[in-house]
């Protein structure tokens, strides 16, 4: 049996413990030192064959963003449409390599950039919290309308969104999560459905 331990003093896991994913942003520009500080934390992340293939196009350009929130949140997309109100959208892009991104994805049937950029995303949104930002990934947009507004050349794959910003409220109460053994066994799997 896998014992919880109790509420921790560590900084890792209060940042872990406290980090929601944010809907509502204050109309406050996030300052550039900020984004990049997150950034850098995206770029010292791990990759597969360390190719590094992880991107970012940051929009903070207030007007920029509003045409660009308009196209891509709208028709069926609109339930993300709460993004066009954060004061920054990083796009997540990918630069495919041949080795561990072609080949190895033959061989393996693992699409690696995808993993690698889910690392990087995740450095980021961990480096926002403990700056005081709220971020949320979104994957839910519309890409080729993306691509089309922004000129994005074919060889970046478009991962997905994360809306960045000073969060009106952070949302209260304990995150609902599976319990610890439910999800994690030692030496064989002991699931009970």
């Amino acid at each position: 049996m896998i014992e919880k331990k109790q509420e921790s003093k560590n900084p890792f896991q209060q940042l872990v413990q406290g980090r929601r994913s944010i809907r509502r942003y204050l109309e406050k520009p996030v300052e550039r030192e900020k984004i990049l500080t997150c950034i850098e934390a995206a770029r010292l992340a791990p990759s597969a064959d360390n190719v590094q293939p992880w991107r970012f196009l940051i929009i903070d350009d207030p007007d920029l963003k509003a045409q660009f929130a308009k196209e891509v949140f709208s028709g069926i997309y609109f339930i993300t449409k709460f993004a066009a109100k954060a004061p920054v959208i990083i796009l997540i892009l990918a630069r495919l390599d041949i080795i561990a991104n072609r080949i190895g994805k033959q061989i393996q049937n693992i699409h690696y950039y995808y993993i690698d950029s889910g690392i990087a995303g995740e450095h980021i949104v961990l480096q926002a919290e403990e700056l005081g930002l709220g971020t949320c990934w979104i994957g839910w947009f519309n890409p080729r309308k993306a691509r089309k507004f922004l000129k994005i050349p074919r060889k970046y794959k478009i991962v997905s969104l994360m809306a960045m910003g000073y969060y009106e409220k952070k949302p209260s109460g304990e995150k609902k999560r599976r319990k610890l053994e439910e999800i994690a066994w030692f030496n064989k799997i002991k699931e009970k459905d």
